[in-house]
């Protein structure tokens, strides 16, 4: 494919070029709606017709909410040809998250989607601001999908200059209110370009689409990289077809989150006990069968590329993953990057811990702090109206600051230890940095989710959320594991470092109750005031049940 500078000329390139090629995969009542290149920007031209005529003039700010769908690209691809910003939203955003980002945004119009929760993010909607539904059952709208879709195809293909602005990205919110990062058409088409050579992606890729397209990283890693280099997407349907509609998919890369990286591997366990597995994965050819197996029955067993971002990931379950035949490489990014900053190119490598090498025309450096800064052609222009701390964030020769403590060695692998907020002090006037202590909690097999809080106590506490599997066990066969565990990581610890006690908490911790952002890493300091009261009471035992 030829080279463009904006992803105007890579989609005019595209309806012209491969028009017939298959491209969005999405599933409807079970059965598959395809849509070729040419079909898909057909509708996007017919949207900007249809948003024309409703009175949204090129350059303003037009809002995205819905989970992932095939519409979902349509109406972005509308968003680049009209020549509007756009503003994703993440689908589990509260009401509260909503109205923020809608009025700080002065988005003008909303296209909304597949939600769990229509009726109450309605409400978060000013009547102002113009509703566009997408064809799924949704909230009360203005205008509805199929009525724009009769509209006139937009007959003008106009290209931008590649430095004007494309998107407002707004961060997850897992340090406070959500801040918007401007990103332009060129820093799309660079990091989308770049993170495509680097994996080596082809045209013959499969990919599921699942993480929020909200969040940078599908942006980039998916929306960006299939614009420019090709590939087909595959979408679920819902939570309860996740797994079928991934092996329909078969991806050739394969991509999540931490949490998600744990409860597929709680659903291996299920089907295979890790006592079975212990015995077969030794043996030579038997152990191969039953890696084939697993990876066929997840529907992964085409990939040839595994990645895990967003928060760190426990080694434990890295090395589990490797075991079972399921390599995954660390990457790293942020939303003022467009996800592009660290990742290991295709073919390299896997080094535990690390989140790969500085990207193409990227630079690496550290402060005195030992906190990671970064210089990469693809950094956001700023905050949208917040120019305090843009100027806080990014320094005066263009590096921003991550908030990440890190490391480099001598090849050039980066390891992230921890964020620089993170580290507190406990009574004792001893600092602690909690994420490597998480890490070690997350390797007994009963927890799903760990956050150590410490600061301004006399030792650090854990709170632990338990997974299925624990809510099976006795209680008293749960006491003895947890205390094990934190006997034998106390072991490994500095004496202020030592955990004083496991407090397992009963509620689940999710998104849709503020205790994870959307790409569910944990909010810190959410849990620690929910919980702060819980942790300082006194207590006789080292592991305590919030339930009693």
């Amino acid at each position: 494919m030829e080279q463009f500078a904006t992803p105007q000329e890579y989609l005019y390139h595209r309806e012209r070029h491969t028009a017939d090629v298959k491209y969005l995969h999405q599933p409807v009542d079970g059965r598959y709606r395809t849509y070729t290149w040419g079909e898909a920007i057909d509708h996007a031209r017919r949207l900007v017709t249809a948003l024309k005529k409703i009175g949204v003039q090129s350059g303003e700010p037009v809002a995205i909410l819905s989970k992932n769908c095939a519409e979902w690209f349509i109406a972005d691809y509308a968003l680049i040809i009209g020549g509007y910003v756009s503003v994703p939203i993440y689908a589990t955003a509260s009401e509260t998250t909503i109205g923020h980002i809608l009025e700080h945004s002065e988005a003008r119009a909303i296209f909304v989607g597949k939600l769990d929760l229509p009726d109450a993010q309605a409400r978060a909607i000013p009547p102002e601001v113009v509703r566009i539904g997408m064809p799924y059952p949704t909230m009360e709208v203005q205008h509805r999908w199929d009525e724009l879709l009769e509209s006139d195809p937009f007959a003008e293909s106009p290209v931008p200059a590649a430095a004007d602005v494309m998107t407002i990205l707004y961060t997850s919110g897992s340090t406070g209110r959500p801040k918007g990062a401007v990103h332009s058409f060129h820093n799309f088409i660079y990091a989308g370009r770049n993170i495509g050579q680097l994996l080596k992606v082809t045209a013959e890729e499969r990919l599921l689409s699942y993480l929020p397209l909200a969040h940078c990283t599908e942006r980039a890693y998916v929306e960006a990289s299939t614009l420019i280099h090709g590939g087909q997407l595959w979408f679920v349907e819902a939570l309860e077809t996740f797994a079928e509609n991934l092996r329909d998919c078969t991806p050739t890369f394969f991509g999540s989150v931490p949490r998600l990286w744990k409860q597929f591997q709680l659903r291996v366990l299920e089907q295979v006990p890790q006592s079975k597995l212990d015995r077969l994965l030794p043996i030579p050819l038997l152990g191969g069968l039953v890696r084939r197996k697993i990876k066929r029955a997840l529907g992964i067993h085409n990939a040839r590329w595994f990645m895990s971002g967003s928060a760190p990931i426990a080694p434990a379950l890295l090395d589990w993953w490797r075991s079972v035949g399921v390599p995954i490489a660390e990457g790293w990014g942020m939303t003022e990057t467009l996800a592009y900053g660290t990742l290991l190119p295709y073919g390299d490598e896997i080094r535990q811990g690390s989140i790969g090498k500085a990207a193409t025309g990227t630079e690496i450096r550290f402060s005195d702090q030992g906190e990671l800064e970064i210089r990469t052609p693809p950094l956001m222009s700023g905050y949208f109206k917040d120019p305090e701390q843009t100027a806080a964030t990014i320094t005066a020769d263009g590096f921003l600051r991550t908030g990440d403590r890190g490391d480099i060695d001598a090849d050039g692998y980066i390891r992230i230890t921890g964020r620089v907020k993170d580290i507190y002090k406990t009574a004792k006037g001893k600092y602690v940095a909690p994420v490597p202590i998480e890490a070690l909690v997350a390797r007994n097999p009963f927890v799903e989710q760990v956050c150590l809080i410490g600061a301004g106590l006399r030792a650090p506490v854990a709170l632990v959320q338990l997974n299925a599997s624990a809510r099976r066990t006795p209680r008293d066969d749960l006491v003895v594991n947890l205390e094990e565990s934190r006997r034998t990581i106390n072991e490994r610890l500095e004496s202020h470092e030592r955990i004083e006690r496991f407090v397992v908490v009963s509620a689940e911790w999710s998104a849709e109750n503020g205790l994870l952002t959307p790409t569910l890493k944990i909010r810190r300091h959410e849990l620690e005031a929910r919980y702060r009261s819980l942790v300082e009471r006194a207590y006789a035992q080292s592991v305590v049940f919030e339930s009693g």
